[in-house]
C-alpha cells in the first residue's frame, strides 16, 4: 500500500470514529443522541424570542435558559448575548446569524447545529459538544473554548484571540482542550490565538491565518497547513506527523520550529 494511499485511509478513519477525548467520552457515555432529549424541543421560537426580550435592555445577563431543550428549532438571527445557556440542547438548531456574544455555553450540545455568520464573540464554551457544526465566517473573536469542533465547518471563522488551549489546572475529567479533530478551517482568522496543547489532527488550514499563534504542544498531526500563514507562530513540541507543511519561506518566519515533534515525519509542498 503506497504512502498517499494509507494517508487517505487514515484521514478518512478519523471522519468516522467517535470522539476520543476523555471528556468528550465521558459526556457522551449513554446519552441517546437520538432520544427526545437530545431531539426535541420544550419551547417554540416565539416562546424564546419572548423571553429574551423580556429581559430588560442592557441586563442580557438575565435570560436564563439553562438546560432548556430547543433543538431542531429555527432561532435565526436571535439574540442571546450574555445569557445563560449552560447544559442547554441546541442540537440542529438553526442559529444562523444569532448572537451570543459573552453568553455562557459551557457543557451546551449543539451538534451540527448552524451557526453560520453567527457571533460567540467573548463567549465561554467549556465542555461544549459542538461535533460537525456549521461555523462558517462566525465571530468567535475572544472566545474561551475547550469544545470538541470535531469535524465541525469553520471555513472564514474569526477566532483572532480566541483561547483553545487546555485547561492543566483540573483534570479530574480528562484533558480540558480545544478538540479540532478533522475540522475545516480553511481561510480562518486564528492569529492570535492559544492553541497550546489544542487537538487540531487531521484539521484542514489552508490558507488560515496563524501569525502569532501559540501552538506549543498541540496536536497537528496529519493537518494541511498548505498556503497558511505561520509568521511568529511558536512550534514548541507541536506534534506535526504526516502534516503537510506550508512553503519553506513562510516557515522561515515561524518561531521554533526546530523544537517541533515529528518535523521529520511532516510533508513538504511540492
Amino acid at each position: 500500500m503506497s504512502f498517499r494511499l494509507a494517508f487517505a485511509l487514515v484521514s478518512v478513519a478519523a471522519l468516522l470514529v467517535d470522539p476520543t477525548d476523555a471528556v468528550s467520552q465521558d459526556m457522551l457515555h449513554g446519552v441517546d443522541l437520538n432520544g427526545p432529549e437530545m431531539t426535541a424541543s420544550e419551547m417554540t421560537r416565539a416562546e424564546v424570542d419572548a423571553l429574551l426580550k423580556a429581559v430588560p435592555q442592557g441586563d442580557r445577563n438575565s435570560a436564563d435558559l439553562e438546560g432548556k431543550r430547543l433543538s431542531h428549532l429555527d432561532l435565526s438571527g436571535l439574540d442571546f448575548s450574555g445569557g445563560n445557556l449552560h447544559l442547554a440542547k441546541l442540537n440542529r438548531t438553526n442559529l444562523k446569524g444569532a448572537r451570543f456574544d459573552r453568553a455562557n455555553l459551557n457543557q451546551a450540545w449543539l451538534m451540527e447545529a448552524d451557526l453560520t455568520e453567527a457571533s460567540l464573540a467573548k463567549a465561554s464554551l467549556l465542555g461544549t459538544q459542538m461535533h460537525r457544526a456549521k461555523l462558517g465566517g462566525a465571530d468567535l473573536r475572544g472566545a474561551r473554548i475547550t469544545a470538541d469542533l470535531s469535524g465541525a465547518s469553520l471555513i472564514g471563522a474569526k477566532l483572532a484571540g480566541a483561547d483553545l488551549s487546555a485547561d492543566m489546572r483540573n483534570q479530574s475529567m480528562g484533558l480540558m482542550r480545544g478538540v479540532l479533530k478533522s475540522a475545516d478551517l480553511r481561510n480562518a482568522d486564528l492569529s492570535g490565538a492559544n492553541l497550546a496543547r489544542a487537538d487540531l489532527e487531521f484539521a484542514q488550514l489552508q490558507s488560515a491565518n496563524l501569525t502569532n499563534c501559540n501552538l506549543n504542544k498541540a496536536d497537528l498531526a496529519g493537518a494541511d497547513l498548505s498556503d497558511a500563514n505561520v509568521a511568529g507562530a511558536d512550534f514548541t513540541e507541536t506534534d506535526l506527523a504526516s502534516a503537510l507543511l506550508p512553503s519553506a519561506a513562510a516557515l522561515a518566519e515561524a518561531r521554533n520550529l526546530d523544537k517541533a515533534r515529528n518535523l521529520n515525519l511532516a510533508r513538504r509542498p511540492h
